[in-house]
C-alpha cells in the first residue's frame, strides 16, 4: 500500500461525477475490510474522531473513514475534526465528503487544509458546454462545440445525467466524432428551453429560429401548452418591452452600461439587447407590443384558432423585417380561418 496518503481529504464540489471517481480512487487504494463508512447526520464529529482514533490501534496497515454529507454538521463537529487533526492516528487516512459546494475559507477546509489536501471539484453553469467536453474526451472521443451546446440545452445543468448521456453517445460514436445533429438525434430533450433562444432568434429577426425556439420550450416542459403559452408570451412581452425602453435610451444617448442599472438588468444582457435593437425600428417595437397584446386577448378566448398557431402567427409577425411582411394581421388569420 502506497504511503504517500495525506491523514485527511476533504472532497466535494458541483462536479459530482468527478467527486465519486475521487472517492472511488482513494477506496481503491485500501483493503475493502479497511474501509469504513459513516454518514455526518448519524454520527456527530466526536465519534468520527473515535472512528479514526481506535482504527489507529490496529496494527500497521492502513485504513480508511469515510465520513458522507458533513454539511449536517456543525461548529462543534468540526472543531473536534480540527482538534483531531492536530495529531491524527499514524496508519488512518479520513474523508469527509460534502454533497455539493463547499468554500475554500470554509471553517471545515480550514481544518483539513493544514494538514491534508482539498480536493474541491466544482463546474460553474457557465462552463458546463466545456466540461461536457472534457467528459467525452474521457471516452476518447471528440465532440463539436455545436453538439456539447445542444446537449446542456436538451439535458440541463444536471452533470449527472450530463455524464450518462455522454457515455451512451460516447459508446454509439465508436470512436467518430459527435455532431450536433447526432446529439439531437440520439437524445430525447428533458430540460426546459432557455427563453434566451427565444430572445436571440427574435432579436436578429430569424423567424425559424423563433419557431423552432417556441417549439422546443413547448415540447420541453411538462406543463400542459394552456400553461406553457402564456408564460411564453409573458416571457416575450417582457423581452419586447425591454427592447422599446433601450431604443429610445440608446436615442437618447445613453450607453449599455447606463442603461444596464434602468432596465433593471446586468450589464451584458444590457449590451446584447442594444445589439439587438438596431434591428428593429421604435415602430417596429411599439408595433410589436401592441401585437403581444392582441395575443394575449386571443389566447383569453378572443379567437376561435388554436392557441399554438395563434402564437406562430404573432412571432412570425413581430420578428420578420418589414420587407417580407405580406399581408396584415387580420388576413392571415381570416386566411386560416377560411
Amino acid at each position: 500500500m502506497a504511503d504517500d496518503l495525506e491523514p485527511a481529504y476533504l472532497i466535494a464540489g458541483s462536479d459530482r461525477p468527478k467527486v465519486d471517481r475521487t472517492v472511488a480512487r482513494l477506496r481503491g487504494r485500501f483493503d475493502p475490510d479497511a474501509v469504513e463508512l459513516l454518514v455526518a447526520g448519524d454520527t456527530p464529529g466526536d465519534d468520527a474522531v473515535a472512528a479514526c482514533n481506535v482504527m489507529g490501534l490496529f496494527g500497521s496497515g492502513r485504513r480508511l473513514v469515510v465520513v458522507e454529507g458533513i454539511e449536517a454538521w456543525k461548529a462543534p463537529d468540526v472543531k473536534a475534526i480540527a482538534d483531531y487533526l492536530k495529531s491524527p492516528a499514524p496508519g488512518t487516512t479520513l474523508a469527509l465528503l460534502a454533497d455539493g459546494e463547499v468554500k475554500k475559507d470554509a471553517p471545515v477546509a480550514k481544518a483539513v487544509a493544514g494538514k491534508g489536501e482539498l480536493l474541491l471539484w466544482d463546474v460553474t453553469l457557465k462552463a458546463i458546454p466545456r466540461w461536457v467536453a472534457e467528459q467525452f474526451k474521457l471516452h476518447g472521443v471528440k465532440a463539436e462545440p455545436e453538439a456539447c451546446r445542444v446537449l446542456v440545452d436538451l439535458i440541463g445543468d444536471n452533470v449527472y445525467e450530463l455524464s450518462a448521456e455522454v457515455d451512451k453517445i460516447a459508446t454509439w460514436a465508436g470512436g467518430a466524432e459527435v455532431t450536433g445533429e447526432d446529439v439531437e438525434a440520439l437524445v430525447a430533450p428533458r430540460a426546459g428551453s432557455p427563453p434566451w433562444n427565444l430572445t436571440d432568434a427574435w432579436g436578429s429577426r430569424d423567424v425559424g429560429g423563433v419557431l423552432r425556439a417556441a417549439e422546443r420550450m413547448l415540447d420541453r416542459t411538462g406543463d400542459p401548452p394552456s400553461k406553457t403559452i402564456p408564460r411564453l408570451v409573458g416571457s416575450m412581452t417582457k423581452h419586447v418591452r425591454n427592447a422599446r425602453a433601450a431604443h429610445r435610451l440608446e436615442a437618447a444617448g445613453i450607453s449599455s452600461a447606463e442603461a444596464a442599472s434602468k432596465l433593471g438588468m446586468k450589464p451584458y444582457p444590457a449590451q446584447k439587447l442594444y445589439a439587438q435593437v438596431h434591428n428593429f425600428s421604435g415602430a417596429e417595437l411599439d408595433a410589436a407590443l401592441i401585437r403581444l397584446a392582441d395575443l394575449d386577448h386571443a389566447l383569453k378566448g378572443g379567437s376561435r384558432l388554436a392557441n399554438e398557431l395563434e402564437l406562430e402567427l404573432a412571432l412570425v409577425e413581430i420578428t420578420q423585417p418589414a420587407t417580407q411582411k405580406a399581408a396584415p394581421r387580420t388576413g392571415m388569420r381570416d386566411a386560416v380561418q377560411r
